[in-house]
């Protein structure tokens, strides 16, 4: 039986570490391909809420979840850092291989040394392009046309490790962050099963391939990244818009109040099914034009029409947009910033 630590921390690692769980207990109907998560690496507990509660992460809950259904059997280790104390208590699980989908953390040799296969890492791009940590948020700022998710070995440069397996994914210009995450999160945990049931089978990884090009890196993300410059086109808002969601989330100001926009399509994409939809005008850049009913709060922006359709005042609920125009007077021609 092959003995998995699984590391990762945020909701689309937790949904892989979900759908691996359920396959390793399929797995024990074919005992050649048996595999188990013995352990799971994650983020310590966060400071949430007013009374500070130390909120476990999502990988984290998954794996607590599964352990009070089974009484026990997956080792919880949240360390801030992952030093001699840490590997100890690693080698305590006797793991054969380490399994990553956004943990986050840098590893050493050291580290390494503890498993016998090493470790693998699902990646949300097509190596070499977009390497780091935000390649699924760098796809949509770029308006890329396809993106997919790559299998690799872990190396101990950043995302340079050869690739076990890809796939592409063909991007419509709707998808946001989160969605395309979870969607890299589905298709990639699947392939990994595949991986550990063969690993298992046949004593040895996949056979991987060098990766082909040139190298491409991935920006940290901050949250005054999410501001609005009114003067970019309509395609480049919105798709801000989608790859910061849901963080840092985007916003801009109105009156000196912070107005956040959590959801908006470039008007060029719906303009040509429906004549009373603008795809520009003359008016100043931030220019909120008018309301449509049927398709929502005309923008004008550097280039181009955008069409707001989810809004969040400062301090205040998320709502749609005809539920926000309810309670927006004077809304109609002011100028966001």
């Amino acid at each position: 039986m092959l003995r998995v630590i699984y590391g990762g921390s945020p909701t689309a690692s937790a949904k892989a570490l979900e759908l691996i769980l359920r396959d390793s207990e399929m797995s024990r109907q074919t005992p050649e391909q048996e595999y188990k998560i013995v352990g799971v690496l994650t983020n310590p507990p966060s400071a949430q809420g007013r009374h500070r509660d130390l909120i476990p992460t999502e990988v984290g809950h998954t794996a607590q979840i599964w352990n009070e259904a089974r009484d026990g059997g997956i080792t919880i280790l949240t360390p801030e850092h992952i030093r001699e104390e840490e590997r100890k208590q690693i080698a305590a699980l006797h793991p054969d291989i380490f399994v990553c989908f956004a943990y986050g953390h840098i590893l050493g040799p050291k580290f390494f040394a503890l498993f016998k296969h090493g470790g693998i890492n699902l990646h949300p791009s097509l190596l070499p392009k977009y390497r780091g940590a935000t390649p699924v948020n760098q796809a949509i700022l770029n308006c890329d046309s396809e993106t997919g998710f790559s299998v690799q070995k872990m190396a101990l440069g950043i995302d340079e490790g050869d690739v076990i397996s890809e796939q592409k994914v063909t991007l419509t210009g709707t998808e946001t962050a989160e969605t395309l995450l979870k969607q890299c999160a589905l298709y990639g945990a699947s392939e990994i099963t595949t991986i550990l049931r063969n690993t298992s089978k046949t004593g040895n990884l996949p056979n991987a391939k060098p990766q082909i090009g040139e190298a491409s890196y991935c920006t940290i993300i901050k949250k005054e990244d999410g501001k609005i410059n009114w003067k970019n086109p309509a395609e480049k808002i919105d798709a801000q818009i989608r790859a910061y969601t849901p963080w840092p989330g985007c916003f801009t100001s109105c009156n000196g109040v912070q107005l956040r926009i959590l959801k908006a399509r470039d008007a060029a994409k719906v303009a040509n099914q429906d004549s009373s939809i603008p795809k520009n005008t003359a008016a100043v850049p931030g220019t909120v034009l008018s309301y449509n009913k049927q398709r929502g709060i005309l923008i004008q922006t550097g280039d181009g029409v955008l069409i707001a359709t989810e809004l969040q005042w400062q301090a205040k609920k998320a709502m749609d947009y005809k539920s926000f125009m309810n309670g927006a007077r004077n809304f109609i021609g002011s100028v966001l910033e």
